[in-house]
């Protein structure tokens, strides 16, 4: 289910304000007067901080809408046009892919600011009653893919995975396929832990991508792996419901339950905003803001916002205190900049 959110202004004096220059097809598509966001469910958190922030400092501005849709369909949503019909913000788990760049660039969204805003981690937990499991990357494919060696995925219980873990129903919950998360999963999980297993797949992924996706990153669909969903609070509250199970979502996440939630270790290292921070954690990825240049002018506070945004995301900084993992000081400068100076994507580095 997605999530919307309204942040309440703090101040009713919304009257008078001006609409929108809408820039779609010459003005053919209406007009507004508020920031919209989509995308990601771990960066929702962070960005409706930075909206009740901008409301508090700017009095009269309508509120901001944010909505939790997952990486990817945002990605369809933000691609979808320019104008007061289409999202201004994409808050994305991944970097945006060159296949969605295109349809951006097919759909007259060509000038796009990507601002990395920070880092997370793909988080694995346990309830606080859990059995305390320690995996690997190679536990967690052998777990959770589709197929580990070329024949559906047969393992029931922890031990049939590995002979060193309880003999425990494997249930895990996690994000569902249009989330960056997921991708995120499979890239930095699944495709680790299949490498390490089968170390042939590390050529195979540079000639037949399809093939290895296939073989190393489609997750089992018997049951063992449930689709929660864009909500990661809902996987919180079913992981206290069964304590036996595993959730997966991103580290603020954790980070705001450690009173219910452990987390797991993967590779022998915990899940912490150290080891996330030092590239240590084999989940960490960084975090990112796509923005339509061509809305800056059109919607009103949209730079105002970016720039918000920017001041929020250093160390000791609001952002970081509510769990994300500030970027090292080079990224954040060169973030603040792009937003400064609202620098372009040069599609060239998108994969």
């Amino acid at each position: 289910m997605h999530r919307i959110m309204t942040i309440v202004a703090a101040s009713a004096l919304a009257t008078g304000l001006a609409g929108c220059t809408d820039q779609a097809n010459g003005g053919g598509a209406g007009s507004r007067d508020q920031i919209k966001v989509v995308g990601s469910s771990t960066v929702f958190p962070f960005t409706t901080i930075v909206a009740e922030r901008f409301v508090e400092k700017t009095p009269g501005v309508k509120s901001p809408v944010i909505e939790s849709t997952g990486t990817g369909g945002g990605m369809k949503l933000f691609c979808g046009g320019v104008g007061a019909d289409h999202p201004d913000i994409e808050d994305a788990s991944r970097r945006m892919k060159r296949s969605e760049y295109d349809l951006c660039k097919a759909n007259g969204v060509a000038d796009i600011m990507e601002v990395q805003v920070g880092l997370d981690g793909i988080a694995f937990a346990e309830a606080k009653s859990g059995p305390g499991l320690r995996l690997t990357t190679t536990d967690l494919f052998k777990a959770m893919a589709a197929a580990p060696d070329g024949k559906p995925n047969a393992a029931k219980t922890w031990k049939d995975v590995n002979p060193a873990l309880p003999a425990m129903p494997i249930q895990i919950y996690g994000p569902p396929a249009t989330s960056g998360t997921r991708d995120a999963l499979a890239e930095l999980i699944l495709a680790r832990g299949c490498e390490a297993m089968l170390p042939d797949m590390a050529e195979v992924r540079e000639k037949n991508p399809a093939e290895f996706a296939q073989k190393c990153t489609r997750i089992r669909e018997d049951g063992a792996y449930v689709d929660a969903g864009e909500n990661d609070n809902l996987i919180v509250q079913k992981l206290q419901s069964n304590p036996n199970a595993v959730g997966i979502f991103g580290y603020s996440y954790l980070e705001e339950n450690r009173d219910k939630l452990n987390g797991i270790p993967i590779n022998g290292t915990e899940p912490t905003y150290e080891t996330i921070s030092r590239n240590q954690y084999p989940g960490s990825r960084p975090l990112y803001l796509y923005v339509k240049k061509a809305h800056l002018s059109a919607i009103r506070g949209l730079r105002e916002f970016l720039k918000l945004y920017a001041a929020s995301w250093n160390p000791g900084g609001p952002l970081v205190a509510k769990g994300l993992i500030a970027s090292p000081d080079d990224v954040r400068k060169k973030s603040e900049t792009i937003v400064n100076w609202e620098t372009t994507l040069d599609p060239k580095t998108l994969p």
